[in-house]
């Protein structure tokens, strides 16, 4: 149960469905009718479950045949991981970019909302990192992939809520919320990067045997 919770907070902080909350406000903000703001809603929730589950089923294959180790990409993962970390802790929070696109007058329920609101280069990259055939079962796949889907299914209903939750929230409270969520992926982006940087030099190993000695 704490590996799921630990996935549960990872893909929650990279798919941050309270920062959509605002981005879906303003894209649908000119729609009269509540049936065409659902349609969106439903219709970004399943371009962004397509493009997860792509990297989920082909991202680690694509790795391979370029014949890039699994235990690099996690380091460079990290790595984005982290920026992306910074990004949303000191940098414009994540509602306030996106909404800015809406503003500039890119309305679409595939950008910003899909991509890359729901699904981000940091939700992509957790994606590919969290089902790694080396380090874990079919079975566990399986289960972390549905619970991504259990992240997106919840985005859509905050989506269906969003009025209200505006209301009690605000985008000021969108806007804290999502740095608290950068806060913990920047920690999650370090342990990434060194779990990788032990597995590319053996260095796991090394102090295993290095105990093992010791214990004789």
């Amino acid at each position: 149960m704490e590996d799921w919770f630990k996935q549960f907070v990872i893909l929650w902080s990279v798919i941050d469905p309270i920062g959509t909350i605002p981005v879906f406000l303003a894209a649908t903000a000119s729609f009269t009718q509540p049936a065409l703001a659902r349609k969106v809603a439903l219709k970004a929730v399943l371009i962004a479950a397509v493009v997860l589950l792509f990297f989920v089923v082909a991202g680690e294959y694509l790795l391979d045949e370029m014949g890039i180790p699994l235990e690099a990409f996690q380091i460079a993962g990290g790595l984005v991981l982290f920026l992306f970390a910074l990004t949303m802790i000191f940098g414009e929070s994540k509602p306030d970019e996106e909404m800015g696109m809406i503003e500039k007058g890119l309305h679409s329920a595939v950008y910003p909302l899909a991509i890359p609101s729901i699904a981000s280069p940091g939700a992509m990259m957790a994606a590919v990192l969290l089902t790694d055939n080396n380090r874990f079962s079919i079975m566990h796949q399986v289960i972390t992939t549905g619970v991504m889907l259990s992240v997106l299914l919840i985005t859509f209903i905050l989506m269906l809520l969003a009025t209200h939750i505006q209301k009690i929230i605000g985008v000021a409270g969108a806007s804290v919320i999502s740095r608290v969520m950068g806060l913990i992926l920047a920690a999650v982006a370090v342990n990434s990067v060194l779990t990788g940087v032990e597995l590319y030099f053996g260095l796991e190993t090394a102090v295993s045997s290095s105990s093992a000695l010791n214990g004789l």
